[in-house]
């Protein structure tokens, strides 16, 4: 069954006073029941959240996704890939040498190590020792193969790059200054140009540039 249009248009204009709301108080604001507001939604197409336990909703023509799929409004986050799970998974798979639970941690502003926890029990990830912590990895064979082997090139000492590469990096950076390290070294190698994100810190270091966040 069709949502009455006038119940949309009501819907529409409380996401455009406020970009994300529980169900609850927009079930009280539209004056319907929460399954049928369920039906609205589901009509109009949606986003739950990755934090506060997906409690929290929004429209899909409203985020604003970053390059990595996530858009955050106030401390409230959202991600094409779904649920926090799936995010995770997103998020090491697409990664050029795996990630810590810290690092996750700093991306989407929430803990996430009795996730990494659970995905790896599940098989869903791979991981290693690295001291106190561990580093996951994908799950697929062939790319944690790939992201270990690029994890290694980052711990081996960094050798001076050749100054037509970091002349190259550079003009990289100026087209992207948001750009992280990690995502910089992937951008420039799949041009070919091997380097790793420890080259990478090095150069900006040694020409005293600092990285703009």
């Amino acid at each position: 069954m069709s949502a009455p249009p006038k119940a949309i248009a009501n819907m529409f204009a409380l996401f455009e006073q406020r970009p994300c709301w529980k169900i609850s108080p927009l079930s009280e604001e539209l004056q319907y029941a929460v399954p049928s507001v369920r039906r609205f939604l589901a009509q109009t197409g949606y986003y739950s959240s990755f934090t506060h336990n997906g409690a929290w909703y929004t429209l899909r023509s409203i985020p604003r996704f970053n390059r990595r799929g996530l858009w955050f409004y106030q401390d409230i986050g959202f991600s094409k890939a779904g649920p926090l799970t799936a995010t995770i998974v997103a998020l090491i798979q697409q990664s050029q040498a795996g990630m810590t639970a810290e690092d996750l941690g700093d991306i989407l502003r929430c803990r996430c190590h009795s996730v990494l926890v659970n995905l790896y029990r599940q098989a869903r990830l791979q991981r290693q020792k690295q001291g106190r912590s561990y580093i996951y990895f994908a799950g697929d064979p062939q790319t944690a193969h790939s992201q270990r082997r690029a994890k290694k090139l980052q711990q081996a000492p960094a050798k001076q790059l050749p100054a037509e590469i970091a002349v190259y990096i550079l003009a990289e950076y100026i087209k992207h200054p948001k750009t992280d390290f990690p995502e910089l070294a992937q951008t420039i190698s799949a041009k070919g140009v091997s380097v790793s994100p420890v080259q990478i810190e090095n150069l900006f270091a040694r020409h005293g540039i600092k990285k703009k966040t």
